[in-house]
């Protein structure tokens, strides 16, 4: 495809930086170092990274690790990223743990496309966190970072993330059988995803 044919300026509202984002029951930012111990606390269970792209960690990995994902904060140009903290907030704002996070991805800034992706310590699950998380994310994308599409790439065998998927309204698009090679084993990969009219008629 040429330059000519293809090409369009992006709707991207570019360049954007992370910033706060409170829910009812959460606050999503920026990670920082000082989350190290908190993302330590769920980087080091085999069941939270079976299905993402890094080993276990032991404390001093996860916070090098922590630190270089804190400096993601702005989307300009494509792969930049942003990682934000998912913390739990108490009753009356109280400041609590950091429960997981979110990653956001420019995936390709011409076709206003965003990718995310998640992460949340096994002891939050089934309260609801991660949906309302990644449903902040979604109006995040669409709303302000002004994108036209949002994709989740993950294993099909990661049953809380296609079930997430679906909550969240992303249809189940592609089925890759075996396409990667992944810790010592062939993986599949699946691709979920939602447009912006489509998240607009949902959330009217």
């Amino acid at each position: 495809m040429t330059d000519e044919v293809g090409a369009k300026s992006s709707g991207l509202a570019l360049p954007f930086h992370a910033h706060e984002i409170r829910t009812e029951r959460l606050l999503l930012r920026p990670l920082t170092e000082a989350d190290a111990d908190d993302v330590f606390a769920y980087q080091s269970l085999p069941e939270v990274v079976r299905y993402l792209p890094w080993p276990l960690r032991d404390r001093e990995e996860s916070r090098e690790h922590t630190l270089k994902r804190a400096g993601f904060t702005r989307l300009e140009k494509d792969d930049d990223g942003l990682a934000l903290a998912v913390e739990l907030v108490g009753e009356g704002g109280s400041r609590g743990p950091v429960i997981g996070d979110m990653t956001v991805i420019l995936a390709n800034a011409v076709e206003d496309r965003i990718e995310i992706g998640w992460v949340f310590h096994p002891a939050y699950q089934g309260r609801g966190f991660a949906t309302e998380a990644a449903r902040a994310v979604l109006d995040l994308a669409f709303t302000e970072i002004g994108a036209h599409r949002v994709i989740a790439q993950l294993s099909p065998e990661n049953s809380s993330s296609v079930a997430l998927c679906g909550r969240l309204g992303m249809r189940a698009e592609a089925h890759f059988v075996e396409s990667e090679f992944f810790k010592g084993k062939w993986d599949d990969l699946a691709i979920h995803a939602i447009l912006r009219r489509e998240w607009q008629a949902a959330t009217r």
